[in-house]
């Protein structure tokens, strides 16, 4: 675990969750797995405290327990799971796109709340979605049901582990700590639910593809399952009436195309005679593709658009000498050179050494540049943790800093929906509305400026987060697999 990768966490979990969760989650990030006593201990934290902190952990699946062969319960803190806080507020965007307000709602009391009963959620989603729309109540119920089981079914949603109800020997002591079992046969019991959306034809084609997939293939997996073409067009939405002849045409199209979404297809021969396609997306190939199109973005903003040709340059060519670059990306020899050496001496390009013979003479060696895209995204990934930690900081410092013109906003705004659910006058109010001064409603303005683009920017670093780290655990994945066969 790096250090930005654990103050990540920890800004997180004080941003979120507070204090003791915070001081007790990075006491188990540097440590490793304890027990409740030892933390309660080494923390200096009262031993009910960290009960409940640690209680807080695991219900938003943050951090685990076992049993020691000793017999004593030990927990860990899972860091990757608290860094995709960072991500909820796309997972509650993604929802409300497929799904509408009444999927938002739904993520956003799952996410809040970590672990609720099916029951429990309709029923607050339900009642909130009651106060804006109050007519057809019973309707909106069994929205917000179909909503769930939709949310389910395309595994949005899943159902926790069961505690086991195992039967212990006569004479034996019980376990020190539940055991949880997991039937996957029972985590997405629903029915099949389709969802239509409307976008361009051949993006439409790409993602009803990527949703028949979503629920057969692997997280880890490189490829999605194989789909004949048969099965696409019968999955494609209506409304776009497309022939099977042009559905064939637009795959066709689409694997001829290397960049966009890596899309292969075969010919077979079918039951009924007839030729189809069978059709592949390489998601490992599509995620490079991804992650070096935001190196290369990354490259023109701090090095500015000349470097960035010779990055993409050497992107493409894999191996050139000084002078090649210079030729092929038409740029005067000195200001190549430096922009090169600037590239070089901050690791995003690297030099490869090939003597002509085995004294490794100057003279007689050849200098070749080239890109080596895993370890530049790790790279890049360590700094995005670290503008995370900054931006936190930064609107913590924000906050603080007009804490007591908040705290005054607050109770004025109270004051206000107080007044006007006691049905007071137009001018009583105008009086409550400038107790707030000229000056003071311009330095919230600007408060509330400066934390929007703090946490737009939080979200911005997020998708490059997101990016580096699938493609870096695809790639990982992908040298493990030979190892193993």
């Amino acid at each position: 675990m790096t250090h930005f990768e654990t103050q990540i966490c920890s800004c997180l979990l004080q941003a979120h969750y507070g204090e003791i969760v915070a001081k007790v989650g990075t006491h188990l990030i540097h440590t490793g797995c304890q027990p409740l006593r030892l933390i309660a201990n080494d923390t200096e934290t009262p031993i009910d405290q960290v009960k409940k902190a640690l209680c807080v952990l695991i219900h938003h699946n943050f951090a685990s327990y076992h049993v020691h062969k000793r017999g004593f319960v030990e927990y860990e803190v899972h860091c990757a799971h608290i860094i995709r806080i960072l991500r909820y507020p796309r997972y509650i965007y993604s929802a409300k796109t497929l799904y509408g307000d009444t999927g938002e709602l739904i993520v956003e009391e799952l996410l809040q709340n970590g672990k609720m009963t099916m029951s429990a959620v309709v029923k607050k989603v339900a009642d909130r979605l009651r106060e804006t729309m109050e007519d057809n109540k019973t309707r909106e119920h069994s929205e917000t049901s179909n909503t769930f089981v939709r949310l389910v079914q395309t595994h949005f949603l899943q159902k926790c582990g069961l505690v086991s109800e195992s039967v212990t020997a006569e004479g034996s002591q019980p376990s020190r700590a539940p055991t949880l079992i997991t039937d996957e046969k029972e985590m997405y019991t629903v029915p099949n639910l389709s969802v239509v959306d409307s976008s361009q034809t051949s993006s439409e084609i790409v993602r009803t593809m990527l949703r028949m997939s979503e629920v057969t293939t692997s997280s880890s997996s490189s490829h999605t399952q194989p789909l004949s073409s048969n099965e696409i067009f019968r999955a494609f939405p209506p409304g776009y009436n497309l022939s099977k002849p042009v559905l064939d045409q637009y795959l066709t199209l689409l694997s001829d195309d290397p960049v966009s979404v890596s899309v292969h297809t075969l010919p077979v021969w079918n039951e009924s005679e007839t030729w189809g396609l069978v059709v592949i997306t390489d998601l490992h190939r599509a995620l490079a593709s991804l992650a070096r199109a935001t190196v290369e973005s990354v490259v023109q903003e701090r090095f500015g658009s000349r470097s960035a040709r010779i990055f993409r340059l050497l992107l493409r060519k894999r191996h050139l000498e000084q002078k090649q670059v210079e030729d092929f990306a038409m740029i005067p020899a000195k200001e190549a050179k430096g922009m090169m050496y600037r590239m070089l001496s901050e690791n995003y390009i690297s030099l490869q050494e090939i003597p002509k013979t085995p004294d490794h003479a100057p003279s007689r060696t050849f200098y070749l540049y080239t890109v080596n895209l895993l370890p530049t995204a790790r790279m890049i990934l360590q700094r995005c943790y670290k503008t995370v930690v900054n931006l936190i900081n930064r609107r913590e410092y924000e906050t603080r800093e007009n804490k007591r013109l908040l705290e005054k906003s607050q109770r004025i705004e109270a004051i206000m929906a107080s007044m006007q659910a006691t049905g007071a006058e137009e001018q009583q109010l105008q009086e409550i509305e400038e107790m707030i001064t000229a000056p003071e409603q311009q330095q919230l303005e600007t408060l509330k400026h400066n934390v929007n683009m703090l946490d737009s920017s939080e979200n911005q670093v997020d998708e490059t987060i997101f990016i580096l780290e699938s493609y870096i655990n695809t790639t990982r994945i992908e040298k493990e697999v030979p190892s193993k066969r």
